[in-house]
């Protein structure tokens, strides 16, 4: 008896982003809301961070509330009937439950089901990897078009003592919409994990210590320097092995968004990969703060609606963070 040979789907040979969308958290907390607790002041808090304001959201205002409005202006703005969407990838370490997950909600709500949806856990470097994972759908044939959402309430895991992290911290959802296109819009990604630092940030403490009432509710934390170092040294090597990958020199770039982690690794990137005076830089931290998954999108569609002269031009985006974990990749800019 012969064996049936299996169909395969096969998609677009080339992808890219056509629009971004962005919502930020509703309060406005200058560095003086914060000194307090932590013993410091706004002086200190700039000088480290770059940090002048960051973005929160109100009580009752959650993750997929600032989700929804971000991925709304980016499916508007795309043009692409909600019916097309074939997944929707939403980037987040803050849903309100473990499980169902944030991004099956985000679909109901847009009207786009029944896509397949699901969350992606990879912090900071989330977004990346969800615009890796739709390239690779769109070109698989798996899906035609792909949601991917960043979306943050980092707010509620914060500790007003902690002085590692918490100042740091703003709350905001950016979304894309990637698509089939004629030439190569999304270059190959450079991604990967070191699971060795898995200690380097993320939170004091676990769920189960929580219930037992050994330790109180999670918050977030880091070790400075070692991230710092991290972030600084290896990431540039990630950065420079993604426009190799894409096949370019920073002199092709239009604009370089790296995370908002910190004004200083965002300064030292720039300064390691030796970019042109006209490539634009990212700095939406500045009065943001740091959103993690989000951070890349909003700072995007920040510099689009500051130089609408970047559409079409060549981004180097990067992101990295807890676990930890890394990814980046050239993308055409919508």
């Amino acid at each position: 008896m012969s064996t049936p040979t299996l169909t395969q789907s096969s998609g677009a040979q080339y992808t890219r982003i056509l629009s971004f969308g962005a919502a930020r958290g509703d309060l406005v907390v200058p560095n003086e809301d914060l000194i307090g607790p932590i013993n410091s002041s706004d002086e200190w808090i700039r000088q480290r961070t770059g940090v002048v304001t960051r973005k929160r959201a109100s009580k009752g205002i959650n993750a997929v509330d600032l989700a929804e409005t971000a991925a709304n202006e980016a499916l508007e703005k795309a043009g692409v009937p909600r019916e097309k969407i074939g997944a929707v990838l939403v980037s987040t370490i803050s849903n309100v439950a473990v499980t169902p997950s944030m991004a099956s909600l985000l679909a109901d709500r847009l009207g786009v089901t029944p896509a397949p949806a699901y969350d992606i856990s990879a912090a900071c470097a989330g977004y990346t990897y969800g615009i890796a994972q739709a390239d690779a759908l769109i070109r698989s044939g798996a899906a035609e078009y792909v949601l991917v959402v960043g979306a943050e309430k980092l707010s509620q895991y914060v500790h007003p003592e902690d002085r590692s992290i918490s100042f740091l911290l703003g709350d905001g959802a950016g979304a894309v919409v990637v698509g089939p296109a004629e030439e190569p819009g999304i270059a190959a990604s450079v991604w990967g994990s070191d699971g060795s630092k898995w200690d380097a940030v993320g939170m004091n403490a676990t769920f189960e210590e929580y219930l037992d009432g050994e330790k109180p509710w999670p918050t977030m934390r880091q070790e400075g320097q070692t991230v710092f170092r991290w972030a600084v040294w290896e990431m540039a090597k990630v950065a420079k092995q993604a426009l190799e990958a894409a096949g370019i020199t920073a002199d092709d770039l239009a604009a370089f968004v790296p995370h908002q982690a910190n004004m200083r690794i965002i300064d030292e990137l720039a300064k390691q990969l030796k970019l042109p005076e006209h490539v634009m830089i990212g700095r939406d931290i500045q009065t943001t703060g740091n959103t993690s998954a989000a951070s890349i999108p909003l700072a995007t569609h920040r510099l689009l609606e500051e130089h609408p002269e970047l559409s079409g031009g060549l981004a180097l985006q990067i992101g990295f963070g807890a676990g930890l974990v890394y990814g980046a990749q050239v993308v055409r800019l919508p």
